[in-house]
């Protein structure tokens, strides 16, 4: 894909691109827009504008006049004559640029960012009128409940014919746009230990889970640009502390005993386990066994969880023992408490 060409209606500002290989394909592609308008939509196009590219002289006036169609351009070098589509060409390109930086996806994905702009853009309301071009163009409301974020990560589940019986269930991906004519999604392979599907090819489904905070091609980019600074900063640190010798500071003021009086008692105790084999292992290792199965009691009589099968794509939180001991006043041990 070398160029794109915008296609938008005056008057709801709805507007179709098409990706073009050449700008010599934008006479097939002006014919299926109006093939599709006239047959879907019931629509007539009595008025067309463009520039002077060379692209629209001669067959491409030709369709227009056979059609009835008015072909309307613009004065040599004055692109303000129209005005609204090359404003709507500027939005459109800041969009992608934005999407592809905001992701860290690859510029020649450029393509997929301008067509999901132009998917969300018809359906958001332009100035002055409080409906969508969607809406003046399809004459119902659109709906925004299937709108994911553009470049996120995206486990999408393996087609039935692929399916290994031994690997995994799902394939890595990157979320880039809409299906056309199709209530899929479009994805790119980002990593796959499945043979049948290769990475960096696209793929369409509607069998996904969407991590819409996680974008694995921005880490990528991040963590590849920030490994040379950590190394100086690391590198500049070790010659610190091997060229000055850092000697800890100390209070110089004279300490002095202090005594609470014979009412209070210090005891010596030794320190909680961190770990389960630490509880076990001490030698306080039956009262912490039998604290453990004291709370595993409790957590079944009150049926505090449930045992589910763990959905495909998702990670089991991690736990972990914490240890405390309840004291008396006397400083005695009362009770072990997990």
């Amino acid at each position: 894909m070398s160029a794109s060409k915008l296609l938008e209606q005056h008057i709801t500002r709805y507007c179709y691109v098409y990706l073009l290989k050449s700008k010599d394909e934008a006479i097939d592609k002006f014919v299926l827009y109006k093939t599709e308008v006239e047959n879907q939509l019931n629509k007539k196009i009595n008025v067309l504008r463009s520039d002077r590219g060379r692209e629209y002289v001669s067959p491409f006036a030709d369709i227009c006049a056979q059609n009835g169609i008015i072909h309307e351009r613009t004065a040599p070098y004055s692109p303000q004559q129209n005005g609204i589509a090359e404003r709507k060409n500027r939005t459109l390109k800041e969009m992608m640029n934005a999407m592809l930086i905001s992701s860290g996806m690859s510029q020649d994905m450029w393509g997929e960012a301008i067509l999901s702009a132009t998917y969300l853009l018809n359906k958001i309301p332009f100035k002055k009128k409080v409906v969508t071009p969607y809406e003046l163009w399809m004459g119902r409301k659109p709906s925004y409940k299937y709108l994911k974020v553009w470049g996120c990560l995206a486990k999408v589940v393996v087609p039935p014919p692929k399916v290994q019986r031994i690997g995994p269930k799902t394939v890595d991906c990157v979320f880039i746009g809409y299906a056309h004519h199709s209530s899929a999604y479009r994805f790119l392979v980002y990593d796959s230990k499945n043979p049948e599907i290769h990475k960096n090819t696209i793929m369409e489904s509607r069998n996904a889970s969407f991590f819409e905070e996680v974008f694995p091609c921005l880490k990528k980019e991040l963590r590849s640009s920030s490994t040379p600074v950590d190394e100086i900063v690391h590198d500049e640190y070790q010659e610190q502390l091997e060229t000055e010798e850092v000697k800890p500071r100390r209070s110089k003021r004279q300490s002095i005993e202090k005594s609470f009086g014979p009412d209070f008692l210090t005891y010596m105790v030794e320190g909680e386990p961190q770990t389960y084999r630490d509880a076990v292992t001490s030698s306080e290792g039956p009262q912490w066994k039998e604290a453990i199965k004291n709370e595993i009691d409790s957590i079944l009589q009150n049926h505090t969880w449930e045992l589910v099968d763990l959905p495909p794509g998702c990670k089991p939180l991690g736990y972990r023992w914490i240890f405390k001991r309840k004291m008396k006043a006397d400083g005695s041990i009362s009770d072990q408490r997990i």
